[in-house]
């Protein structure tokens, strides 16, 4: 891995674990660039972290990194809980679940979180092809006893 690609995937965990994971919307912007999103930034010279998303549930989004003020890496998502999940107790519980997995993100892989993670009676699951350059995945919660909770697709790579 190059020295700038080694740089980006060490600035996306850091990146990551400072915001949506750590701080959950306590890292969200006051003014967000597009109404009604959430907007999480991270900045540490010479790369800026992005992450815009719209919606709970289910949700879209899109982070970018800059390097120099120049957009080189992007990621596109969405999912989100199973849509019979109405209740805000369990979607705050699986979301609670989920930026705990997201904190044991590896530079190794700076997408989401680790291919595999258990706690509390929960699984997440991380399935990922590729790499730092081009990837897409898809990540899984689910009940010990097997039943989906909450399904992810991201995709993303260097921008050229």
């Amino acid at each position: 891995m190059s020295l700038i690609l080694h740089g980006l995937a060490a600035f996306l965990v850091e990146a990551k674990r400072r915001t949506y994971a750590g701080l959950d919307d306590e890292a969200t912007v006051a003014t967000p660039l597009l109404a009604g999103s959430k907007q999480l930034e991270h900045r540490a010279p010479p790369f800026a972290y992005r992450d815009i998303y719209f919606g709970m549930g289910f949700f879209v989004g899109q982070e970018t990194v800059s390097r120099n003020d120049q957009v080189i890496w992007s990621m596109s998502y969405s999912g989100g809980a199973r849509a019979e999940i109405t209740d805000r107790q369990t979607l705050l519980e699986i979301y609670k679940f989920l930026r705990q997995a997201l904190l044991a993100i590896d530079v190794a892989e700076p997408y989401r979180g680790p291919r595999l993670f258990e706690q509390a009676g929960m699984t997440y699951r991380n399935d990922v092809e590729g790499a730092l350059e081009r990837f897409h995945g898809v990540e899984t919660i689910s009940r010990r006893d097997g039943a989906l909770l909450y399904e992810l697709r991201y995709s993303g790579g260097l921008l050229r």
